[in-house]
């Protein structure tokens, strides 16, 4: 029966490869999240100007996505990937510049570049996994790269955890660490352009336009803009807070869990916790759906479910509330496979398109990071903030879960004439 399933679900070696990506692109988030706290203890920075670290990144999601559309229509999808392994080994090497500057506008510079790297990245490896196999299993594919995705999530700060000491950081000792990252990069673009990984091509996209091939939907034949599809811009807006309550937990845990619990040992292994609840959702997206339950009534579901985890973080006692964040992780996980298919439903000839603009919804992981960080240096009394302060910040999630809430009661079925 396994064997089954596995052919169901695509070409194996294929999905080996891809599944490399997805968990080299939770590796650079991972260590995003990591530097968070160790780059404001280096240069004394406010809370909200080291949620920064992740806005650096997720900016160069807005202003290349759709560029990135445009080097995947040419290159392909191989030769995309291996270009954007190769800028983001790029963006790696800068941090050694950066460390011998001592300049954190290096930094944020090195952060960009590798964000430019991982947004061609995100444009060519989301649609070529929901291509590469039979449409109806693309959902579990998505939720299987989900889980290697966010496992490395925890091996990323795990991994820098033996190089930096988050109660004493010294940035002389990311240099190492991040030649090591460098050179891996650079090794699985090589292997990647040599790998067996076949050029796959979706419905209409073997013409340049896409006007006749593409499977033809009756609603977007009128149409003459992205902009006439009210339920892809609403998906966009829904995936923008997704990724941003899913980068929450991630970016927090450690300054949660410091003020929550007092001076702890091993700081730096709190993350697995958001992997491991994160991991958990997707498994049961991978298993439940559509067999035993609807996209839909999970995304509806999980979003209640978010809102209570939400409340939860806020009310409960701090020791209690820490928990709500790996809530959190596991009811936001299934999201992202949820939405994307929605929002690019009945888009005929504009479905690329559509997928370029959806790409801009991963910088809501910086813009919401960095909101939550200037609510807690806002309402902060101390010179240090207190775990309260952060409990008071993560009212930024109510109206996250409710928009998303909003998009699977009725936000994905709306239609313009």
């Amino acid at each position: 029966m396994s064997s089954s399933f596995a052919k169901k679900i695509g070409p194996p070696v294929p999905l080996l490869i891809i599944g490399i990506v997805f968990f080299t692109i939770g590796f650079g988030i991972g260590i995003s999240g990591f530097l968070t706290p160790a780059l404001r203890s280096a240069f004394d920075l406010s809370i909200g100007q080291s949620y920064l670290v992740l806005a650096a990144i997720s900016s160069a999601f807005v202003i290349f996505a759709r560029p990135s559309g445009w080097v995947v229509h040419k290159l392909g999808y191989r030769k995309s990937l291996v270009l954007s392994f190769m800028i983001m080994a790029l963006g790696m090497w800068l941090f050694v510049p950066s460390t011998h500057a001592e300049s954190y506008v290096l930094f944020l510079l090195a952060l960009f570049v590798g964000g430019i790297g991982n947004t061609l990245l995100q444009a060519s490896v989301n649609p070529y996994i929901t291509i590469v196999g039979p449409e109806d299993t693309a959902a579990a594919r998505i939720c299987l790269m989900g889980i290697l995705n966010k496992s490395a999530w925890w091996v990323a700060p795990v991994f820098l955890g033996l190089f930096i000491d988050l109660t004493n950081v010294q940035l002389g000792d990311i240099i190492m660490p991040f030649y090591i990252v460098t050179g891996i990069l650079i090794l699985l673009g090589i292997l990647l352009y040599f790998a067996p990984l076949p050029e796959v091509s979706a419905e209409g996209e073997s013409d340049g336009q896409g006007s006749e091939t593409v499977s033809q939907s009756s609603y977007a034949a009128g149409k003459t803009s992205i902009l006439q599809f009210p339920h892809l811009l609403l998906g966009l807006l829904a995936l923008f807070v997704v990724s941003g309550v899913e980068a929450m937990p991630l970016v927090s845990i450690i300054d949660f869990a410091r003020t929550a619990f007092g001076e702890v040992e091993n700081l730096d292994s709190f993350p697995k916790y958001v992997t491991i609840g994160m991991s958990l959702g997707y498994l049961f997206g991978a298993i439940a759906m559509p067999r035993y339950i609807t996209p839909v009534k999970v995304m509806i579901w999980f979003a209640v479910l978010g809102l209570v985890s939400a409340f939860g973080i806020i009310y409960l006692p701090p020791k209690i509330a820490f928990y709500g964040l790996i809530l959190t992780s596991f009811s936001i996980s299934v999201m992202f496979p949820i939405i994307w298919p929605l929002a690019l439903k009945d888009l005929g000839r504009f479905t690329k398109a559509g997928a370029s603009v959806m790409v801009i919804g991963i910088a809501g992981g910086a813009v919401i990071t960095v909101i939550y960080g200037f609510i807690v240096d806002a309402i902060k009394t101390t010179e240090q903030a207190v775990v309260a302060d952060y409990q008071g910040a993560y009212w930024v999630l109510i109206p996250c879960y409710l928009i998303i809430l909003y998009y699977g009661i009725s936000g994905h079925k709306i239609r313009t004439r």
